[in-house]
């Protein structure tokens, strides 16, 4: 921060002192201060005020002839409040003694504010230039007082080009976002916000508030510009096509063919479904088939997942939203993935992950089978069927308040289970087979056999990424290989790694192997090698010294 001046030149003098005392104070000091029931100030420069006056007469009466003007006194923290009279120079006086410190003239307080402004201000843009989102901060008009680099990036707006600008010169009024806040003075958050044609954001908002009054608005703007142009080009088709799926699910684990027989018994109802699972044991196909055995068959099959969306677009996405949410509405709208979907199925997955306010929303479309888009206050009835996903025990969520207790129940009148991979192993070499064939014809490739090693070996894997895991195993064997027969030597390096990680250590030439390498990619952590080996730590050591490792 810049330093204040103080002038400590000066002398107190009685109001008896005559007129030709002050002007010799005045020849040795800046100032001379008389004090009367007020303090008077006279600097070496007012001397010539002083010329008509009588030699002999005492100041006091030249200062009530003259109607000098008192000046105020002040400590150090006062100096900023509206009881300073700045029409003349201020004493400055110290908290604790009340002792005089010295004299401070307007014009070196002027200086110093502009310092100061100057220094706060640098703070505050090095601010906006810290952050990684556009931001932009107006006044109470509307005038533009920061415009950060990420911004400019955004906008394709130069800084020299819309700071001190009116923010309405580049935007139009409808699209402005700052406005309802200046106007409202309510905070926006996570917000969907479109200021032009070509640009989508996400917006956090906050007045800028001095006393009770708005004297401008600062705005946080993530752009989400790709993520909207995604999910606008990708096709919403379902990843296969068949109208009779159910055939195509595995089911010689006893507990999921009950799954799948309710799955067949309710697929021809409009009851909503939630089917739980691990990631990647087949949801999303199990409600495809679900689909696709219904009367919906002919109607869309819309995905829309809560875990590849930022939270603040998940209620835009689903229930759509109207141009021009943040002033006057339009009759530009764009309809959600419910609207998308209707007469026919939205698979919602990862429900979880969608925010609880938007939770409470759907809850209220299943009651009444009607919603509100973003921005709008005109009522929109679907009849849309409603299946969801999730990997994790809704419960717990529930007891920590982090799920909508009425959603779920709403959900889980008919709760579809799909029982992990590593739980159905005598199903693996049928569902490598079907991978087989169906990769095979993907790339045009003749069908190769795997050996019998390979195949015993992936029949006794864990799978944490299931059915999607070994799918894009065998994917990624049938791509890489042009082999008749495709054995252990082709697989994926992870997967080698793992099979040889719990294999016992039975020749010395191979364990000391083993042991080198399981140590490289610990990166030297001898805890976390014997964890990976299941071996004790006591026992890694006596191995690394009897290999001299």
């Amino acid at each position: 921060m810049s330093s204040i001046k103080i002038n400590d030149s000066f002398i107190l003098t009685s109001p008896s002192t005559s007129m030709s005392q002050i002007k010799s104070e005045l020849s040795n000091f800046e100032y001379v201060i008389v004090f009367d029931k007020h303090y008077y100030i006279f600097h070496t420069t007012e001397q010539f005020a002083l010329q008509s006056a009588s030699m002999s007469m005492p100041i006091i009466d030249w200062i009530y002839k003259t109607n000098w003007s008192p000046s105020t006194i002040s400590t150090w923290l006062d100096l900023k409040t509206s009881k300073v009279n700045w029409e003349r120079p201020v004493l400055i006086q110290a908290y604790e003694t009340n002792s005089i410190h010295g004299v401070l003239h307007p014009s070196d307080w002027i200086h110093y504010l502009q310092a100061e402004n100057e220094d706060v201000f640098s703070y505050f843009e090095t601010l906006g230039e810290t952050i990684n989102d556009a931001v932009t901060v107006v006044d109470d008009k509307g005038k533009v007082v920061l415009w950060n680099t990420a911004a400019e990036n955004t906008y394709k707006i130069a800084k020299q080009a819309i700071v001190g600008e009116f923010i309405n010169t580049y935007f139009d009024d409808e699209s402005i976002v700052l406005h309802k806040i200046l106007n409202e003075g309510r905070p926006i958050r996570g917000a969907y916000h479109k200021p032009n044609k070509e640009t989508h954001v996400l917006v956090n908002a906050s007045p800028i508030v001095k006393g009770h009054k708005v004297i401008g608005a600062v705005a946080t703007e993530h752009d989400i510009t790709n993520i909207i142009r995604l999910h606008e080009e990708v096709e919403q088709d379902p990843l296969v096509g068949d109208k009779s799926l159910f055939s195509s699910i595995i089911g010689e684990n006893s507990s999921l063919e009950e799954e799948i027989e309710m799955a067949k018994k309710v697929s021809s109802t409009n009851i909503p479904i939630l089917l739980t699972g691990e990631v990647g044991s087949g949801k999303e196909l199990l409600a495809q088939a679900i689909h696709y055995d219904s009367t919906r068959r002919n109607e869309p099959f819309i995905t829309l997942n809560c875990a590849t969306i930022p939270p603040g677009l998940i209620d835009m996405e689903l229930f759509g939203y109207q141009q021009g949410i943040f002033s006057q509405p339009t009759t530009d709208k764009r309809p959600g993935k419910l609207e998308l979907a209707a007469n026919g199925t939205l698979f919602i997955q990862d429900v979880h992950k969608m925010p609880l306010d938007v939770q409470i929303k759907l809850c209220d479309y299943l009651e009444n089978a009607a919603y509100y888009m973003t921005g709008s206050n005109e009522q929109v009835q679907v009849n849309t069927r409603i299946m969801a996903s999730t990997s994790i025990l809704l419960e717990s969520l529930i007891e920590q308040g982090e799920f909508y207790e009425g959603l779920y129940y709403q959900l889980t009148v008919i709760n579809i289970h799909i029982p992990p991979l590593k739980e159905r192993q005598n199903e693996i070499p049928t569902l490598i087979t079907q991978f087989i064939e169906e990769f095979s014809i993907k790339y045009e490739k003749a069908k190769p056999i795997l050996d019998e090693d390979i195949v015993e070996t992936l029949c006794h894997q864990e799978w944490p990424g299931n059915v999607r895991e070994l799918r894009n195993t065998i994917e990624r064997l049938i791509l890489l290989n042009d082999l008749p027969t495709i054995t252990a030597q082709h697989l994926p390096a992870e997967l080698k790694r793992q099979i040889n990680l719990h294999e016992p250590l039975n020749e010395a030439s191979s364990e000391k192997q083993l042991i080198q390498d399981t140590l490289k990619r610990t990166y030297g952590n001898k805890s976390a090698a014997a964890d990976l080996l299941g071996i004790s730590r006591g026992t890694l050591y006596n191995k690394i010294k009897e290999y001299g490792l």
